[in-house]
């Protein structure tokens, strides 16, 4: 490697920073809790990608994020292409949500908007606004969830008026009180299963952007499958509420779910439990990542603790429903790997393929 390092702290975006206000608001949010009549919070869960209360015999789950700058390259790649690329970028903000709202095992009931415009010109086009708005229900769809509403306000002065500021929220249910997915459930010697992702997804967006930059075509550099680096970037990300919902009708005993989103592999250790998570076998980067990494001079350590390098979603199951797992995977087309294994030991994620190590230091989130 050579050239300059272009780190994500570099371009803007620093979770030494943030994670510790996160922290903050986690324990001021705890301060709220009430029980009122007949609601319950189920306290294991704050922290966790979704907040469950106990509801009527029930439990509901709750969600909000964000896409975060992806849409930037959306719009840069219409001004070289002519090509709208709108219908994925509604689609990947509302897979941000919902992949985080199942990790508990709840099935998607209503998702809602928040489409935030710098000029009311911004909807003017209307390809751009037809295609937010079919990749938003589509998506909705995919997420067996219905579109409930939303909010768009226009805040001038605020946000560049050619821009638009995507977040959502999801609320679900999780109807048989059994299907709770919660770290209570893991276990020493349980296993790790890997989906393959179809990109970055919408993570380390800024940095992608830095990157683009420094490439001689930009956005338009062809990578070895003839794509342009813009079209992989802006790939849908997938959607899993129809996998986990299948996984739990056929008897599945899922332990755990890590969405593998921002802090790369790091995610994987997301739980508060005091486990070491010895992953055995990756499935290879897309060709995209190790573009970026070439270019952005980073470390397989660094590259795999921003970003999810091909892998996806880590389902934490018993050794005995792991072919099971990876067979319902298939069956929902989408690619899983027996990765690796849940041990006694400190917390920490040992990536053994690339003898990295990540303690629990680096991540900060409770």
């Amino acid at each position: 490697m050579a050239g300059r390092k272009i780190t994500y702290s570099t371009v803007g975006e620093n979770y030494e920073k943030k994670d510790p206000i996160k922290k903050l608001a986690q324990v001021q949010a705890r301060l709220t809790s009430k029980n009122i009549f007949p609601f319950k919070e189920i306290p294991n869960t704050r922290g966790e990608s979704a907040y469950v209360w106990e509801q009527s015999g029930v439990y509901m789950a709750a969600v909000i994020e964000g896409l975060g700058t992806k849409n930037l390259i959306a719009d840069e790649m219409m001004k070289l292409t002519g090509k709208d690329y709108y219908e994925n970028i509604a689609h990947d903000t509302v897979a941000s949500t919902v992949n985080d709202l199942i990790t508990v095992g709840a099935r998607p009931l209503v998702v809602h908007a928040f489409w935030a415009v710098g000029s009311v010109n911004w909807v003017a086009d209307e390809r751009r606004i037809k295609n937010l708005i079919t990749g938003w229900k589509k998506a909705c769809d995919l997420s067996l969830a219905t579109w409930g509403g939303g909010e768009s306000p226009t805040l001038r002065d605020m946000i560049d008026k050619s821009a638009i500021v995507l977040g959502g929220s999801c609320v679900g249910i999780i109807g048989n009180k059994k299907r709770l997915i919660s770290e209570r459930k893991l276990k020493v010697g349980d296993r790790i299963v890997l989906i393959k992702s179809s990109g970055p997804n919408a993570n380390a967006i800024s940095l992608i952007r830095a990157v683009a930059k420094k490439l001689k075509k930009g956005y338009l550099t062809k990578l070895s499958d003839g794509k342009s680096f813009g079209e992989e970037v802006l790939a849908k990300t997938n959607i899993y509420a129809s996998l986990v919902q299948d996984l739990l009708n056929e008897g599945i005993d899922i332990h755990y779910i890590a969405n593998i989103t921002g802090h790369g592999l790091r995610k994987i250790m997301r739980s508060r439990r005091n486990f070491t998570y010895v992953i055995k076998k990756l499935f290879s980067p897309q060709e995209l990542f190790n573009m970026i990494q070439r270019t952005a001079n980073l470390s397989d350590k660094e590259m795999y603790g921003t970003f999810n390098m091909g892998q996806d979603y880590a389902i934490f199951v018993p050794q005995k429903d792991v072919e099971k797992t990876l067979r319902i995977i298939r069956k929902n087309k989408f690619q899983g790997i027996k990765a690796g294994i849940v041990e006694k030991g400190k917390k920490q994620v040992i990536v053994k393929q690339k003898n990295i190590v990540y303690s629990s230091k680096t991540l900060n989130l409770r």
